[in-house]
């Protein structure tokens, strides 16, 4: 690991470009796994792990996809392998990624007792053999781009002194602004780990799309910058789609995801555009779930519009 960042050293704008060259290359991902329906369970061994054992970013988003891919291509079966695989893929992307003393020990491993139900010891020659498997299966290049490669760079260009805030709250601090527009992106980014859809993307499409989503929750606008656009090579247009399952997926609710995109259907089925008239547009005002407003029983909102000014109509829904 290099002692700077990379995102704030002078070849930072270098470091990006071999990213994005690199993520190109990235192999499709098939969901062929019958495992896919248990994929939640071990990416919460995963973050627990993680957690425990305070693992960047970059190294849990990187274990998940090398547990992702290898399962998409291997069919795995036996519940002890399966969880060998997992902290295998941990081990894999903590060396890579992170410092040496935050790499897991076989004992601490051990001792967390994760799967008590099963009682699972694992022993040094069985990770060791475990991790030679996986590194076959990936070539030995472990130099995969995931969404955590690329949101520091982009959170440079995250907030702009020529922001308009919409919201009621002060904004006196830019510095606080940037903060905490920071916490909601790097919530957004775990958000991502829960489901697969978002291997539908680009990673770097993701991480500029947790800035934007990050931006509508704080509602400063625009939602994204000409800076943003600079240093992303991205539009709106390139994001709106990630941005839209990233603020209907937050809450990690499927039902409620599926109510969101049946009532927005619904009202387009029973008001459409016609002759002259613009067509729906929905913005999101989202706060996540350990934010002052859930709490007070405001979840999510989601606001429909056609229009603006005489004529115009509007119509919320929230939960």
């Amino acid at each position: 690991m290099m002692d700077e960042p990379w995102w704030e050293g002078r070849v930072a704008s270098d470091v990006h470009c071999t990213l994005r060259e690199k993520e190109l290359k990235l192999p499709a991902f098939r969901a062929h796994s019958p495992l896919l329906k248990s994929r939640r369970f071990f990416i919460d061994i995963l973050n627990l792990l993680s957690g425990h054992c305070q693992l960047c970013p970059t190294a849990r988003h990187l274990a998940v996809y090398l547990l992702d891919h290898f399962l998409d291509r291997y069919n795995i079966t036996a519940s002890k392998q399966l969880y060998a695989v997992a902290v295998s893929c941990l081990l894999l992307a903590s060396k890579f990624e992170d410092r040496e003393d935050h790499v897991p020990k076989l004992e601490q491993i051990n001792s967390m007792r994760i799967l008590s139900g099963q009682n699972f010891t694992l022993t040094k020659k069985e990770l060791l053999n475990t991790e030679l498997l996986l590194l076959e299966a990936f070539s030995w290049n472990l130099c995969l781009p995931t969404p955590a490669h690329f949101l520091d760079y982009y959170l440079l260009a995250s907030v702009s002194q020529k922001d308009h805030h919409c919201h009621s709250w002060s904004t006196a601090c830019p510095r606080k602004t940037k903060e905490c527009l920071r916490e909601y992106a790097h919530y957004f980014l775990e958000v991502t780990l829960q489901d697969h859809i978002f291997y539908k993307f680009q990673p770097s499409v993701v991480a500029a799309a947790c800035v934007g989503a990050s931006r509508i929750c704080l509602q400063l606008s625009p939602y994204w910058t000409r800076d943003l656009q600079r240093i992303s090579n991205y539009t709106l247009e390139h994001l709106s789609t990630c941005i839209e399952i990233l603020l209907v997926e937050d809450l990690c609710d499927l039902n409620f995801s599926r109510k969101a995109i049946a009532f927005r259907r619904s009202l387009k089925s029973r008001c459409p555009p016609g002759p002259g008239r613009k067509p729906w547009t929905w913005v999101f005002t989202l706060y996540p779930c350990n934010s002052p407003v859930t709490q007070e029983g405001k979840v999510f909102l989601v606001h429909f519009a056609r229009g603006q000014g005489p004529g115009s109509m509007n119509y919320s829904w929230s939960t």
